[in-house]
């Protein structure tokens, strides 16, 4: 049995690709020491079926509750409602995804910036950790940003793929940093290697962000490609490989930081 009770803080289990199996993806994750998820919720219809899978899965699933930038057209004043309801559910321990997204720009950048403000506001409000999203937009992420940190518990910087002026833009906010299979990749996050050397161990989480990111590391890979949360431990050996500790350790100390970032329960098992 592993010894290793793994967290991952984000994976979109509520994607189509899980529905034919999610009993069998979550036996894996278990198989492989992955003890709890939390569901990520990207838009409002997303967020309520990330809380449904928490709810049916207790002390095994929890979810984030959030607005991707990518469907930023939809937080107007009644979703505002929606989340602050699904903020308040003691299942949902995030608010986001949430954020900035110039590389695909599938919404306006003006719309993008309004959601994000107020979904900012929101877990301002209710003092909820932020799980976030940017990409090419660290110069208007960040001042954003700043403006709630003191007014938030915890901030996760969710997949981070940016470079070493963002991290440590980060980290000064003590934010928190997500490594996902990016960091697996040859082709793309080759950078990654040198900067996670840099981030101080207590601000370390690990993610799958399944069904998306699978580490190409992986021997042999799978056919259908499709990541899933039993792949975690592919990302913690990496990143253990390129800071140069011991994979325990490491697998440890990250799921005691997602713990208290989130506030879970230790499981039983």
């Amino acid at each position: 049995m592993i010894p290793m009770q793994l967290v991952d803080i984000g994976a979109n289990l509520t994607h189509e690709s899980f529905r034919q199996d999610f009993d069998a993806v979550l036996a894996r994750a278990r198989a492989a020491g992955v003890a709890q998820m939390l569901v990520t919720g990207a838009s409002l219809a997303g967020s309520r079926d990330a809380l449904a899978l928490a709810r049916q899965h207790p002390g095994v699933l929890f979810a984030t509750a959030g607005v991707h930038p990518h469907h930023a057209g939809e937080v107007d004043a009644g979703a505002e409602c929606v989340l602050r309801a699904l903020l308040q559910d003691p299942c949902v321990r995030a608010a986001g995804e949430m954020g900035l997204d110039y590389f695909r720009d599938f919404a306006p950048r003006a719309a993008q910036r309004t959601a994000f403000e107020r979904q900012l506001a929101l877990a301002a409000e209710l003092r909820m950790p932020l799980f976030l999203h940017q990409r090419e937009a660290h110069a208007d992420f960040l001042p954003l940003l700043r403006s709630v940190r003191d007014a938030v518990p915890a901030a996760v910087v969710h997949c981070f793929t940016d470079g070493r002026k963002a991290l440590y833009d980060y980290l000064d906010l003590d934010c928190h940093i997500g490594i996902t299979g990016w960091l697996c990749d040859e082709r793309r996050g080759t950078h990654l290697r040198d900067l996670v050397r840099t981030i101080p161990c207590s601000r370390l989480l690990i993610e799958t962000d399944a069904p998306y990111l699978l580490p190409r590391t992986l021997r042999p890979l799978p056919a259908h490609r499709r990541n899933e949360p039993m792949y975690l431990m592919e990302v913690v050996k990496e990143l253990a490989r390129a800071r140069g500790e011991n994979v325990a350790d490491l697998a440890a100390t990250t799921s005691q930081n997602a713990r208290a970032v989130f506030g879970l329960p230790k499981t039983p098992f």
